[in-house]
Parts: C-alpha cells; sequence; structure tokens
C-alpha cells in the first residue's frame, strides 16, 4: 500500500502549476483523474520538442505521469453530470480555471460542495482573489516579472534589462505549495471529518519563495538597508574557471574559507587589513572569490575535486544540463528509469527523489492519452450508479 491509496483527486488544471502538484501526489499513490477538454486535451502535451506524436510532448510525459485521463466539455449538460458525479467519489477537486468562469459553470466551492459536502476544493489562482489583480490571467513570465525576479539578474551583470531565470520556475514553485496544501487539508479531514476550500495563489507563493532571502534588509521598518541578498548579487560568486572546465567551490563557513585559501596558497590573504576592514563591513566575499578565480586555472577540474574532497572543501564540476542524464550518482541511486511507453517508445523517466521506509515506491504509470481512459471511467460511474 502506498502513502496515499484510496485518496481519488479530480484535476481539472493545466499547463504546469497544477499539473506538477498532482503528478506529485500521484507519485504518492493517489488516484489522479484529469479532466481534459475534448481534443487538443492539456496544453502541456505540446511543451518540449522532438516527440513524434505531438499530443504526447517531453513535458507532460513528465507532469502527468501515472494519472488517467477523461475528456469533458463541462458546457455540455451530459459532460458536466459526468464531474459532478466524479466530484462525488473524490476527496479532492483542484481547478485553475478563473473564479467567475468555473461559477458559471457550477462548479464553485459552493456548487462543489453541494455534492459533496466534504470535499477538499482547491483554487489554483494567479494572484490571490482578495486583491486587485485577482482577474488577471498569470504564467510562470508574468509572476517573475511581478515578484522582481526580472530585477536580479541586472544586479549581478550590471546589463540593466530585466531578463527571466531559464526556468518555470514560479509554476514549479506554486505546484510544490499546491501539493502541500492538499495534503494539509486532507490532515484536516482525517482529523475532523471537514472538507474545505483552499486557495494557492502563484503570485504570492512565489513572493514568498524569493523573498524568503532576498528581503533581506528591507524587512525591517523602516528599512535598514535593500531589498536583495548581497550574497546572491555579488557578480564575483560565479563558476571558477580551471584548466579544463569550471568549478562550484562554496567557501561557506570560516573554517573552510581558511582551509581553501591554505590549499590556494593564500592564507596570508585573510590576514591582511584590507580583508579585516572588509569583513567588517560584511564586504569580505568579492576578495575571497576574486582570490579563487585567480587561483584555479593552475590545475584541472579533476585535481581540484580530488583536492578538496581530501580537504572536506564543498565543490562540485560545473555540468551541461545534456550530461545530466550520465551522472554517476543518479545512475547509482536510479534517479532515471529507462522506459517504453507504448504510444512513444523509449524515453528516460525521472524518479521520485524522495524515499519513504515505510511505505514502498509505487509503479508508476504512464502518461495518458487524451481521453485514454474515458471509457472505462464513464463505465465505473454508470456501474457505481447501478
Amino acid at each position: 500500500m502506498t502513502i496515499l491509496s484510496g485518496i481519488r483527486i479530480i484535476d481539472l488544471t493545466t499547463v504546469i502549476f497544477g499539473p506538477y502538484a498532482t503528478q506529485m501526489l500521484a507519485d504518492l499513490g493517489a488516484e489522479i483523474i484529469k479532466v481534459e477538454a475534448p481534443g487538443l486535451g492539456d496544453v502541456s502535451r505540446y511543451l518540449g520538442n522532438g516527440i513524434p506524436d505531438p499530443t504526447m510532448g517531453s513535458i507532460h510525459l513528465t507532469v502527468n505521469r501515472g494519472k488517467r485521463s477523461i475528456a469533458l466539455d463541462l458546457k455540455n449538460p451530459e459532460d458536466a453530470a459526468v464531474l459532478r458525479d466524479l466530484i462525488a467519489t473524490a476527496d479532492v477537486f483542484f481547478h485553475n480555471v478563473r473564479g467567475r468562469a468555473i461559477a458559471r459553470l457550477g462548479f464553485d466551492y459552493a456548487g462543489c460542495q453541494a455534492i459533496k459536502p466534504d470535499i477538499i476544493y482547491v483554487h489554483g489562482t494567479g494572484f490571490g482573489q482578495d486583491g486587485p489583480y485577482a482577474d488577471l490571467q498569470a504564467y510562470d513570465d508574468v509572476i517573475q516579472a511581478a515578484t522582481g525576479t526580472t530585477s536580479l539578474l541586472p544586479r549581478v551583470d550590471g546589463d540593466p534589462r530585466p531578463r527571466y531565470l531559464p526556468s518555470l520556475i514560479a509554476d514549479k514553485v506554486a505546484g510544490h505549495y499546491g501539493a502541500q496544501a492538499i495534503l494539509a487539508a486532507l490532515v484536516h479531514k482525517l482529523r475532523t471529518g471537514e472538507g474545505q476550500e483552499v486557495e494557492v495563489p502563484m503570485f504570492e507563493c512565489f513572493a514568498s519563495f524569493m523573498l524568503t532571502e532576498h528581503l533581506c534588509d528591507a524587512t525591517l521598518d523602516p528599512p535598514i538597508g535593500p531589498a536583495g541578498y548581497p550574497r546572491q548579487l555579488d557578480a564575483t560568486r560565479q563558476p571558477f574557471p580551471t584548466a579544463d572546465g569550471y568549478l562550484a567551490i562554496v567557501p561557506y563557513t570560516p573554517d573552510s574559507t581558511a582551509r581553501l585559501m591554505a590549499l590556494l596558497g593564500s592564507a596570508d590573504l585573510l590576514e591582511t587589513a584590507e580583508f579585516e576592514a572588509a569583513k567588517a563591513a560584511r564586504q569580505h566575499m568579492p576578495i575571497i572569490y576574486s582570490e579563487i578565480a585567480r587561483k584555479t586555472p593552475a590545475r584541472t577540474t579533476a585535481e581540484w575535486l580530488e583536492l578538496f574532497a581530501a580537504n572536506d572543501i564543498p565543490a562540485m564540476a560545473v555540468r551541461d544540463l545534456q550530461d545530466i542524464k550520465g551522472d554517476p550518482h543518479l545512475a547509482a541511486t536510479g534517479f532515471f528509469r529507462r522506459r517504453a511507453h507504448p504510444d512513444v517508445g523509449a524515453y528516460d523517466e525521472m524518479q521520485p527523489p524522495v524515499k519513504y521506509s515505510a511505505a514502498p515506491p509505487r509503479d508508476l504509470g504512464f502518461a495518458p492519452r487524451v481521453d485514454g481512459d474515458g471509457a472505462p471511467i464513464r463505465a465505473e460511474i454508470a456501474g457505481s450508479k447501478a
């Protein structure tokens, strides 16, 4: 038995935020019934390149594994009745439709509570519904801009143009908050028998995530300094060049910094008046980083890694994304698994990273085709009514 065996979640979410959240819960054993629009289905099916079948894109394979799909046109009364029947059997109903639109369809919280009084009703929104942005659309780029994230790279490299972080990071962070919210609401329901309405707003979730360190000296009122964590915004904090590549090196504690400087032959740097003054002003790290960058080209990456490992210095080689599939540690831990999807052929699938000693890992199912489980789901509904 898996951790979430017996939990049924009706998933009316699209793109990355919601599907990523429910994929994590599917990995834990929850039954996820993915409700999609007839025909093209979820937009996430078309994200990623190189898959022969355009409806079964590489990102879809990742964020929708282990789910079942049924296609429903919720403007069609018969299909809307099917969704009502599904909600009546569910523990959780999760959607990211804008509030007014879902209310018109009859699937707002009041409508779903009338169907299933103890339903956990989760609304993934772009912005909190109590604020002036409530009705705005939200995508990853929009949220990165609204949270000030696009101002970070200019503060590091001096290029004044605001830029996005090259990741769907706001979607994925909100997805983690969504999964956490569902689990918390399930715990509450187990204790009290009560369902509830849960709102998961991307803007607020990502603002909380980014401002954990970057609110920094602006936390106090009045502020004692600007927002922005200096260590993360230090232009000298970059991968360091070696004779044949680059290294990430983290001199994080005074002890590790002293050991590192000794290995570099720069121990005397820590005794200079310039360094002591900079340290007193909390501005000494650029001196450290600049010295590391000056010394690391003298050896190869492998030579430095061997030396650092022997002296307990945190360091790793800098890699290209394409190299990660061949990582020996990930191979040893079984992070990637070669699978053969019945529709798209062989592919490498990431396995759930968290392991639980008291629960066996779930045998993960494949990402479904649009309406790939529609017929059996409808038959189950009909059988339950018989």
